[in-house]
């Protein structure tokens, strides 16, 4: 059985609008899947659905119960704004979660600064949001979102508001930290060239209502550098996985 199982989950809000129509996705253990479409199509629903922070109309999400002990999803979030505190150092920030959890205070800031050096951000412990650029605000969120060891990280468009030096760079730090850890990333994005950057797997949804509409495999291998973003198999990849949003796109 996959990590997570999503079938055929409907999402209708109150005001009547169907965000999903009979979504069904498998996530597998360890993987890098990338949830691909235009805006609007019900990406960030499908994400918060499989977080718990809304329930489906209908359909179910079913949990791998070998993979999660007691049956409690362990997984991290990370929203398309970081949402820090400002009042808060980036390490108070990051050890948040831990301090929820009751974590004594000198194991959650230890945590926390281990977790911020995993996301190259050592030396910036004290440091104040608004401090901190965009990019380093997104690394503290992603830290935070990392510092209880989960198994599950749920990502939905984290890099859209940045730079494109800074997304290039956060893609292959983000890429270098999964390499590591292998923990299973759902990344939710509309750019056709990050998520073939990114993934091993792409789900590409259609809208009204929103669905999976074709899976693709990315075979290239890892580790993804810069070279890979001017080879002719990043451009082949780009050029097919264009091709099935496109279909997707007509399809809505």
């Amino acid at each position: 059985m996959p990590l997570v199982a999503v079938r055929g989950v409907s999402r209708i809000f109150a005001n009547g609008v169907q965000a999903l129509g009979g979504a069904t996705l498998d996530i597998e253990a360890g993987e890098f899947l990338s949830v691909l479409g235009p805006s609007g199509c019900g990406k960030s629903t499908l994400l918060r659905l499989i977080a718990g922070l809304a329930s489906p109309t209908a359909g179910t999400i079913e949990w791998s119960k070998g993979e999660w002990p007691g049956g409690k999803p362990d997984l991290g979030f990370v929203f398309q704004e970081p949402t820090l505190m400002p009042w808060a150092t980036a390490l108070a920030n990051v050890a948040l979660p831990l301090k929820l959890h009751g974590v004594a205070r000198s194991e959650r800031e230890a945590r926390a600064a281990e977790a911020l050096d995993h996301v190259g951000l050592k030396g910036f412990e004290r440091t104040w949001p608004r401090e901190l650029s965009g990019g380093m605000k997104m690394r503290v969120s992603i830290a935070r979102a990392l510092v209880t060891g989960p198994k599950l990280l749920l990502m939905d468009e984290p890099f859209a508001a940045l730079d494109e030096i800074t997304r290039h760079r956060l893609n292959a730090d983000l890429l270098a930290l999964w390499e590591r850890s292998r923990i299973t990333v759902v990344f939710v994005t509309h750019s056709v060239f990050e998520s073939v950057f990114l993934s091993q797997r792409i789900a590409v949804m259609a809208a009204r209502p929103g669905r999976i509409v074709s899976e693709l495999k990315i075979a290239a291998p890892y580790p993804r550098t810069e070279a890979f973003r001017t080879s002719a198999d990043y451009a082949a990849h780009c050029r097919l996985v264009s091709t099935h949003l496109s279909e997707a796109m007509a399809a809505a």
